[in-house]
C-alpha cells in the first residue's frame, strides 16, 4: 500500500469517527437542560476538532473535509490525484460514521434532529432559512476558517514558529467561532448551522433523506466558492510579511518638522551628516 492510499485510509477512518463524535456531541449539547445550550456547541466543536487535528495532521495532513483538500489542491500542496482520493475517502468515511449513528440513535432523536444532518429549511416542526441565506453563511463562515486557520496552517515558517499544538488550536478555534456565529445569528431553530464539511452533510442526506436534500447543494457550492475566492485573495498577501520602517525616519513629530522646514531631508538624517 502506497503512502497516498495509507493517508487516504487515515482520512476515511478519521472522518468517520470525527462525524460520529462531533454529531453525537452536538446533539447531546442541544438536548441538554442547561439554559444556554448553544454555548456548549462551539466548545464541543473546538475540543473535538483540536484532538482530531492533533492526531491526523502528522499522518495525512488532517483534512477530514473536502474544503481543506480543495484549497490544498488549489495551492498545489497536494496533487489532484491525492485530492480526489481524499475527497472520496472523506465521503465514504461520512457514510460509515452516520451508519454507526443511525444504528445507535433512538428513532425519536433521529427524527427530531434529522440524524444530525445539515438542515436549512427545517424538518416540519421548526422554521429554517432560505437557500440563499444559507449560501451566504456557508461562504462567509468557510472564508473565515480559511483566512484565520489555513493562512497559518499552510505557512511553513509560521507553523514552525508556533508549533503543532498552537496551529491546531487556531484552526479548531476558527471552526468553533464559525459554527457559533451561524447557529446564533439567524435565530431559526430549523437551521442546523454551517456545515464547513460537504462530506459530513452527504452521509446523513444519503441515509436519512427527506429535508436534508433540500438545499444540499449549498453545503458544496458555498465552501468551494469560498476556497476559490480565498485562493485569489491569498495571491495578494505580502510574501515577506510586515516590514518595519525606521522609527526615526517616519516618526510623526519628525515628519511635521520636515514639512514645516520645507526640506525633504529628515532632522534625523541631518544630525547624522
Amino acid at each position: 500500500m502506497t503512502d497516498m492510499w495509507r493517508a487516504a485510509f487515515t482520512e476515511l477512518v478519521a472522518t468517520a469517527f470525527l462525524v460520529f463524535t462531533l454529531t453525537t456531541s452536538i446533539i447531546s449539547c442541544l438536548d441538554s437542560h442547561v439554559s444556554e445550550q448553544k454555548l456548549l456547541v462551539p466548545i464541543a466543536v473546538f475540543i473535538i476538532a483540536f484532538l482530531f487535528l492533533m492526531v491526523t495532521v502528522p499522518l495525512s495532513g488532517g483534512h477530514m473535509s473536502p474544503v481543506f483538500t480543495f484549497i490544498a489542491a488549489l495551492q498545489g500542496i497536494v496533487t489532484l490525484a491525492r485530492a480526489a482520493t481524499y475527497v472520496l475517502a472523506q465521503c465514504l468515511g461520512s457514510i460509515v460514521g452516520f451508519l454507526i449513528i443511525n444504528s445507535v440513535m433512538s428513532h425519536n432523536a433521529a427524527r427530531r434532529y434529522s440524524l444530525g444532518g445539515c438542515l436549512i429549511a427545517g424538518n416540519g416542526t421548526s422554521a429554517g432559512i432560505s437557500a440563499e441565506t444559507a449560501l451566504i453563511l456557508e461562504f462567509t463562515c468557510t472564508f473565515v476558517v480559511l483566512f484565520v486557520g489555513v493562512t497559518i496552517a499552510f505557512d511553513k515558517r509560521r507553523c514552525k514558529e508556533l508549533g503543532l499544538v498552537v496551529v491546531c488550536a487556531i484552526v479548531a478555534g476558527a471552526m468553533a467561532i464559525a459554527v457559533f456565529v451561524s447557529i446564533t445569528v439567524t435565530q431559526k431553530p430549523g437551521y442546523a448551522g454551517v456545515g464547513l464539511n460537504p462530506a459530513r452533510c452527504l452521509g446523513p442526506a444519503l441515509l436519512h433523506g427527506g429535508p436534508l436534500w433540500k438545499g444540499h447543494w449549498v453545503f458544496w457550492v458555498g465552501p468551494f466558492l469560498a476556497c476559490v475566492v480565498y485562493y485569489g485573495f491569498a495571491k495578494t498577501l505580502p510574501e515577506e510579511g510586515l516590514v518595519w520602517e525606521d522609527k526615526f525616519e517616519h516618526d510623526i513629530i519628525n515628519l511635521a518638522r520636515v514639512w514645516r522646514n520645507g526640506t525633504g531631508t529628515s532632522c534625523h538624517l541631518q544630525r547624522k551628516k
